[in-house]
Order: C-alpha cells, then structure tokens, then sequence
C-alpha cells in the first residue's frame, strides 16, 4: 500500500488476476471432502437457513453503509457482503468450535458455485452508480475464474487425486495461502492508487477516519449475520452443531472472490480485507468459547456414565 509501483504492472494485469484466482480456487476444490455432506443433506434445514443469511441478510445489513460511508469504501464493503462464503476456514472454525462440519460445507459449495447468479444480480441493485461493469460480463467472469475451476478440482479428486490431495493438504494449502496474499498485495496497489488524494473518497475528512468506520462496519456486520444465523437456528430446534455451523458459515465471506470482484468493480479492496481478519479474529473467539462449552456439557453425562 505505501510502495505501490514496484507491483503495479503487476496488479494492472486482469489475465495474472484472474489466472491467479482460478488456480486457487482449483486447489479448494481438489481438497473438498464431499463425503461430509451426506449428514447434512438429509436435513438441510439448517443449511438453507445459513445459505438465506449468507445471500440475504449480509447484503441488507450492509446497505446502509451506502448513505454513510465514501463511495469507494461502501462499493468495497457492498462488494464483500455479496461474496460467497469462505471455502476452508469456515468448516475448519466449525470443526475447532464443534459444530457440524457437513453443513458448514454446503453452505460453503453452494454459495460459491452460485455467486456467478447471486453477485452479479447484488451488484446491479446496490453498486448500479459505482460500478461500470455490466451484470452479463460479471457473471461471465464469476463462471470462468470461480465455478469451473472448483467443478474441476471435484472432477480431478473423482479421477484418481483425491489420495494424493489428502496427502498433500498442507503444501496445497500453502500454495493457496500465496495466492491470496498476492491478491491482497494487488489490490493493497489499486486501493492506494485510488486514495491518494482525498478526492479519490469523495467525502471530507480525514482518510484514516473512514478507514477506521469501514473497519468497524465490516465487524459489526459479520457479527450481526452470525447472530442472526444463531437464534434463528435456535427457533428453528436445531441442535447445537448446527446452530454453530449456521452461524459460522452464514456470516463469513471468501476473500479471494471478493478481492478479484472488488479490483473488476473498481472499488477499494480494504473492506474486503477488513471483513476477512475481522471474521477470522471474532470466529476464533467465537469457537474457543463454544468449544469450551461444548465441553461442559458433555462432562455432566461422562461423569453419570
């Protein structure tokens, strides 16, 4: 962000981004484990549930950030609520908290090979005035770079490499990690780029101040989605799993999805980037204290056996 020139070849070139993307999101999918939904999907309730707040309820709590904050900073915290889920961390946070894993993980496939209809329709309706791309051109990409490469790491797994990806998990895993940082570094250049003068926030003001209201919007997002997920799986009588699950997965949003449509949309990438750490931050939190009760209520019927 403070030395952009060094990268900015780099970070201009879409075919790069979007090679970049498309790998990542290959390895994602070669390292799914589609046995973990057979649970799930015999009652899907809880899943639907997630997948509704994920869609629905991120995006209309994100809508007022439109009339509160800079253009270039609400169209990136837009752009990060209408993302799909996150494809690893949510079922590894819902599997540190206890939860049910296979829910976590259709929540996770679903909204992902659906973003290519979901974000391009969200854009439209919310970012019409920000963002020049059309909604076909966005779906289109969201296809090419996102959905095909998951089916195909699925196909690959099916086609003899599902062993080698278990046995592999860690290097792959390191290798997706390097795609996102490299993203995030791309777009850490366009993001100082467009706010090198305050003109570029069209808003008065210190910078850093709407800095720091994007960075507490995005938290105060991800929390109210999760808490939302949480009580309406509860008045639902789902067990705790899945209510865990629900609120994990229906609240978190990929960042490698949502750096690449942030950079197409030509809105800043810091929201996108604030929401990501700010969900991993509270997640954590989150599943240590779940998983600690957890814990606690099992004890009682140990110790009756």
């Amino acid at each position: 962000f403070g030395f952009p020139a060094a990268i900015r070849p780099f970070a201009e070139s879409s075919l790069l981004r979007a090679a970049i993307v498309s790998c990542v999101l290959l390895l994602m999918g070669l390292t799914l484990h589609p046995a973990a939904l057979s649970g799930s999907v015999r009652r899907p309730w809880p899943a639907l549930l997630a997948i509704a707040v994920n869609v629905f309820v991120v995006p209309l709590v994100a809508m007022p950030a439109l009339w509160i904050l800079p253009p270039e900073l609400a169209g990136g915290l837009i752009v990060a609520a209408l993302v799909p889920c996150t494809l690893a961390s949510c079922v590894v946070w819902t599997r540190k908290a206890g939860g049910e894993e296979g829910v976590a993980l259709i929540v996770s496939v679903v909204t992902n090979l659906g973003c290519f209809i979901v974000a391009p329709i969200g854009l439209a309706l919310l970012l019409s005035q920000t963002s020049s791309i059309s909604a076909t051109e966005q779906a289109r990409s969201l296809l090419m770079i996102v959905v095909l490469p998951l089916l195909a790491g699925q196909l690959l797994r099916r086609l003899g490499l599902a062993v080698w990806a278990d046995q592999n998990r860690l290097r792959l895993s390191i290798l997706m990690q390097l795609g996102i940082l490299i993203m995030v570094a791309f777009g850490s250049v366009a993001s100082a780029d467009r706010m090198a003068s305050q003109q570029a926030l069209g808003a008065t003001g210190p910078a850093v101040v709407w800095i720091l209201a994007t960075l507490v919007a995005a938290a105060m997002i991800h929390c109210i989605a999760a808490a939302v997920a949480w009580y309406a799986a509860k008045l639902m009588r789902a067990t705790r799993g899945e209510m865990i699950a629900a609120s994990i997965a229906g609240s978190q949003k990929t960042l490698m999805v949502g750096l690449q449509l942030a950079l197409d949309c030509g809105v800043s990438v810091l929201p996108m980037i604030f929401y990501h750490v700010g969900q991993l931050l509270i997640d954590t939190a989150l599943a240590r204290r779940w998983a600690r009760q957890s814990r606690e209520l099992r004890d009682p019927q140990k110790e009756t056996s």
